[in-house]
């Protein structure tokens, strides 16, 4: 009997350590993911890039984006989120305070590096994006998901183009989204935190577009701009040079072979 009831003990003691070891493989399977390494077709991971070329970057999950922070620079290196036509139409208000992020480990950027420092709270993944759901409002102020940006690209045609990403969320349902700051090898910096100044900023986008796969990039300056959406334009492959990462690799080859050579203005309403 009293060997039966070791002869227990040690098969559950088995069991508990196949299940701990498995479910640690895939927690760790997803963290190598999302810290840049090439992954398998995962829909859900689409809008993850993977570096090409070498970067440091703690990445980070929040709930309306993914966040890849640079500590060195206090601002991402990029940031990914899905939005769908429900997110899209979200009509919660706006947030107001910008807070370092509780998740990063390290140096972080604070409000007052940006006060008097010329350049705006410039949001990556943007409040108008994250109205579906308090905490993706709150988390969107998050100082790792900001750069420094100059006001009037800001309030002009960064938005513009925002404005627009909802809008073919609205039309097309689902839009995958990555974007983030081009850097200079010494970039200028501000406040006490020495919070790096981008030379310009990128989004690329992708999403189905009456049954086929269509995608977009945009490279701004930080610089005043007023321009038609489409001057802006790039290709994938031409964004992957200018940014060092691979866009939207799950894809299979071929889908994203054709969709990251070239790019169609008319498609996305781009005259």
């Amino acid at each position: 009997m009293k060997k039966n009831k070791y002869f227990l003990i040690i098969a559950a003691v088995v069991v508990m350590c196949i299940i701990t070891l498995i479910i640690s493989r895939q927690f760790q399977g997803r963290a190598g993911n999302l810290a840049g390494q090439r992954f398998p077709d995962d829909p859900d991971m689409l809008e993850i890039p993977v570096f090409t070329a070498t970067r440091t970057g703690q990445t980070i999950e929040h709930c309306g984006y993914t966040v890849s922070y640079n500590e060195q620079w206090r601002i991402p290196n990029w940031v990914a989120y899905e939005l769908t036509r429900e997110e899209a139409s979200g009509n919660l208000p706006r947030g107001q305070f910008f807070v370092p992020d509780p998740d990063v480990k390290g140096a972080t950027a604070q409000y007052y590096d940006y006060k008097e420092s010329g350049y705006d709270h410039g949001h990556m993944a943007p409040a108008g994006d994250m109205k579906w759901d308090p905490q993706a409002m709150e988390e969107c102020f998050y100082l790792s998901n900001i750069c420094p940006q100059d006001h009037d690209l800001n309030s002009g045609d960064w938005r513009i183009l925002e404005e627009r990403i909802r809008g073919w969320a609205k039309q097309y349902q689902n839009i995958y989204i990555v974007c983030g700051p081009i850097m200079s090898d010494h970039p200028q910096t501000i406040g006490r935190h020495q919070v790096a100044v981008p030379d310009g900023f990128f989004k690329v986008i992708l999403c189905k577009i009456r049954g086929e796969w269509n995608a977009v990039g945009f490279y701004f300056e930080n610089k005043p701009g007023h321009k038609p959406l489409r001057e802006y334009c790039k290709s994938i492959d031409e964004m992957e040079k200018l940014t060092g990462m691979d866009f939207f690799a799950p894809l299979d080859d071929n889908i994203e072979n054709r969709i990251e050579a070239a790019y169609d203005t008319q498609a996305w309403g781009l005259r």
